[in-house]
């Protein structure tokens, strides 16, 4: 059967856990409310301080935004199938799912190369600073990182929504494209060679700016003052715990849609494939609203007025 006759796909990393589907039911709508929460909140805090209008503090707001957008793309999906008993989803549905998970990797990457495009910046040219980084280059960066991932997955996956297929099981607890083309009835070359060369756009690139900007960054720090160096781990210490965090999510998403997984336990397969969509959004706003000092003291005089 080809890609016309198949209405659905099954998703059969789902097994039965009877009764306890409802405490997981609400510890995934915890979560859920937690990223919104936290997320908005820092956004709300950054947009409403001018003092926080800042390229830095705006890089943020847009990598705030791209949490919402990426988990938006799969928490209400999977709190439908935890209460569910037939895990099915329609195609439509399913590639509108693969093209926001997607879209949502390629413009954290992004994102987070801007940023650091930023640190170096602010770190190796501090007196043209401000010069360098005007709010419309600021603007261009963040629409620059946007539309880069929507166009490369746009590509990508247009690909595989004209694949004709040969089954509709796919062994995840959400739509994922690899899944796809392993259902394709003929040879997928083409496929591959397009998902190596999106890989190479949204990945390798902006990982060729991370090494580069640190790598400037460091060597400043070794022959700069203890003021720049003091600097420099203030404001990349939670930018590199980002990157290092959601690389290493991505990481394992790969290594089990590519790998045989078989001998790993059911609960391992499902905490590693979620890794990078639940853990991220929730570690970007612990980790810069608790180590950024402009955003801790908003915090403080916040919580102080309220107190008063």
């Amino acid at each position: 059967m080809n890609s016309t006759q198949v209405s659905h796909f099954t998703l059969s990393a789902y097994f039965d856990i009877k009764q306890l589907k409802y405490f997981i039911f609400m510890l995934v709508l915890f979560l859920y409310i937690l990223i919104l929460g936290s997320n908005i909140l820092l956004i709300v805090v950054i947009c409403v301080n001018r003092s926080l209008h800042e390229p830095m503090y705006i890089f943020l707001c847009s990598l705030f935004v791209t949490e919402l957008y990426g988990s938006s793309g799969l928490f209400p999906f999977l709190l439908v199938q935890i209460l569910s008993d037939v895990h099915t989803v329609s195609v439509p549905l399913c590639f509108s799912q693969i093209f926001c998970l997607y879209t949502y990797a390629a413009a954290e990457f992004c994102n987070l190369a801007v940023m650091s495009y930023d640190r170096y910046l602010a770190i190796c040219h501090p007196l043209q600073y401000h010069s360098l980084m005007p709010l419309k280059k600021v603007a261009i960066l963040i629409a620059a990182a946007w539309i880069t991932g929507f166009l490369v997955v746009t590509t990508t996956k247009s690909l595989s929504f004209t694949l004709k297929l040969c089954g509709n099981v796919i062994n995840k607890m959400y739509c994922d494209n690899y899944s796809i083309v392993k259902l394709a009835c003929f040879d997928v070359t083409v496929n591959n060679i397009y998902g190596l060369i999106s890989a190479g756009l949204t990945v390798f690139i902006p990982f060729t700016i991370f090494l580069y900007t640190y790598m400037r960054i460091l060597n400043v720090c070794f022959s700069g003052s203890k003021q720049t160096r003091q600097k420099a781990v203030s404001t990349c210490t939670p930018h590199l715990a980002s990157l290092i965090n959601f690389s290493f999510g991505i990481c394992f998403e790969v290594l089990q849609s590519r790998f045989n997984m078989t001998s790993v336990p059911d609960v391992i397969k499902v905490l590693l494939s979620l890794y990078y969509i639940t853990c991220q959004p929730l570690f970007n706003p612990l980790v810069y609203g608790l180590k950024l000092s402009k955003i801790r003291s908003m915090w403080k005089r916040l919580f102080w007025i309220k107190q008063k």
